[in-house]
């Protein structure tokens, strides 16, 4: 039996440091094997995160756009057009769920756009004939696959075509995957498992759950990932597409609301009770979360961190970055009381 770690298991020791300010190191990034992205930080392809409002400051950013699966064919068509065609959908495994993703590209003759296939456990066959698929019918086509914690399963999907692979099985906020059917393996030990054959390969993979704050997302960039995927965080900004409701509290207007008219939103796992045929288990769950802010302030806040967290590594870029860690080898083990340690203490 092995040992398995995740972020609040590790840290990473600082090295003497020669970049001049925290404001100097770039966050551009791959997204997939053809593909850049400015920054690193993707929204959850998830019905209570991801619609056109947070979609296009996304988009924005720098990033890019990902629809959840859960939305009908003019839904995305819809979507896709305000992002003027710039963004990826999502889809099943099933004929239909593809056939639908096939219908959305053809309706905004975006013939190179980008694919997601989204379902939860990654690693199955049909998730590879799923890709050849897409690829036969739109060579140009980009496509994202996943969720998988294991090498092989990455590197079974990076032979059936994938452009990218999303790693996670079981570490998001609102999903119980692992307390109901045992299976799941921690986050960060997925990504550090995985990122020896990225060098072979030459794929990204997208780290998808488990990230709480920019020091985790430093830790995810420093186990290989290219990008990380958050859904929380991004379901408890302005513009997420959650349903929304008024509470009593206060909450300050340079955060996106007046002070008074304190928001929530429903946050729901995409393995939830709503989302599952009858009969089957839900793997997550739904709850009312405060809004927090707006997305760009998040993704400036979380940008800010990554930046400071690559001067601590002596660091211009992520992939500097990335090669240093290995190279110096600065992931140590840690005992519970190092995250005591490192929370604000009265």
């Amino acid at each position: 039996m092995r040992r398995a770690l995740t972020f609040d298991d590790v840290g990473l020791t600082p090295v003497h440091n020669n970049v001049e300010s925290r404001e100097f190191p770039k966050l551009d990034t791959w997204l997939t094997k053809a593909r850049q992205v400015a920054h690193p930080l993707l929204a959850a392809n998830m019905a209570s995160v991801m619609g056109i409002e947070l979609g296009k400051v996304i988009a924005t950013s720098g990033s890019m756009p990902i629809m959840h699966r859960f939305a009908a064919v003019k839904e995305q068509a819809v979507f896709m057009d305000a992002m003027g065609g710039i963004a990826f959908i999502s889809c099943g495994i099933t004929e239909q769920s593809l056939k639908d993703a096939l219908e959305v590209a053809y309706m905004q003759h975006a013939p190179a756009m980008g694919f997601c296939i989204d379902i939860a456990q990654g690693h199955d066959a049909r998730a590879y004939k799923a890709i050849a698929f897409l690829k036969k019918e739109l060579p140009d086509a980009e496509v994202i696959a996943g969720n998988i914690c294991t090498s092989q399963g990455y590197i079974d999907l990076v032979n059936a075509g994938a452009d990218a692979v999303k790693v996670g099985v079981g570490p998001g906020a609102a999903c119980t995957t692992r307390m109901v059917t045992g299976f799941g393996v921690p986050q960060l030990q997925a990504l550090l498992d995985i990122r020896p054959h990225i060098f072979k390969y030459k794929v990204p993979m997208i780290a998808d759950g488990g990230i709480r704050t920019s020091g985790d997302i430093v830790k995810a960039l420093a186990a290989g990932a290219c990008t990380v995927m958050l859904g929380k965080a991004f379901a408890q900004t302005v513009e997420s597409a959650g349903q929304k409701r008024t509470v009593g509290g206060n909450f300050h207007i340079d955060l996106g609301w007046q002070e008074g008219k304190q928001q929530e939103v429903l946050y729901k796992g995409q393995a939830s009770a709503e989302f599952q045929r009858e009969g089957m288990t839900p793997e997550g769950i739904q709850e009312w979360i405060p809004v927090t802010g707006t997305a760009d302030a998040l993704i400036r806040e979380l940008c800010g961190g990554i930046r400071s967290g690559l001067t601590y590594g002596d660091s211009r870029t992520i992939k500097e970055f990335q090669r240093k860690v290995m190279e110096l080898d600065l992931f140590f083990e840690t005992t519970p009381a190092y995250i005591v340690e490192s929370h604000p203490r009265k």
